[in-house]
């Protein structure tokens, strides 16, 4: 840290700086608690995507022959998304995932291959979801960690300096003041002792 003058007007200052970080270190701790519940909530989101994506190829392994002969009709045209916050974090969710309006003769094709483009749809729909929420993830950890950086600022560094800068500050300018007073005194009784 700085170097410390020891008078009122640096104990003012550091005063305010220790009343500002402890206003704002409950707000931070907070903070990182939200963003920790969250974490946890986007993670058991991921493994459920996860599961649905297995589940959804293994219940199609029985067609497993059939989609070597699946037609090329299914491409993502598009995904929207939105900003949303998430404990003051600013990460963008899915609002819609496009797909073009494939129009092709289902006299051209075997009966199975409107299903089979439904099936194919929802996974990358899925997946889609699954690298969605994988990128909200680092976004509130990376937030999460910078949050802890500064509450362990906070907590272990600053608060702890300026509240020992504080009292040493007092100490100093109690001595100045006891030594002003102790020579005030002593150059009293001298002018005493001479109009005597």
């Amino acid at each position: 840290m700085a170097q410390i003058q020891y008078n009122k007007i640096t104990l003012i200052q550091i005063n305010r700086d220790l009343k500002i970080r402890m206003n704002a270190l409950p707000v931070l701790q907070s903070k990182e608690a939200a963003l920790r519940a969250e974490t946890k909530r986007i993670r058991a989101r991921i493994k459920e995507l996860d599961k649905k994506v297995q589940a959804k190829i293994e219940s199609l392994a029985g067609m497993k022959r059939l989609w070597s002969e699946f037609p090329d009709l299914v491409r993502l045209e598009k995904v929207d998304l939105v900003d949303k916050k998430i404990a003051s974090i600013k990460v963008k969710v899915i609002k819609e995932v496009i797909f073009p309006p494939g129009s092709f003769s289902l006299f051209a094709y075997p009966a199975w291959v409107l299903r089979g483009r439904e099936e194919i749809k929802e996974v990358i729909r899925l997946k889609v979801e699954h690298l969605t929420e994988e990128k909200i993830l680092k976004s509130v950890e990376y937030a999460r960690r910078k949050t802890t950086q500064k509450v362990n600022l906070y907590e272990k560094v600053q608060i702890p300096f300026f509240e020992e800068t504080i009292r040493k500050i007092k100490r100093y300018l109690e001595d100045e003041d006891n030594l002003s007073k102790s020579s005030q005194k002593v150059l009293k009784r001298r002018m005493e002792a001479a109009t005597v």
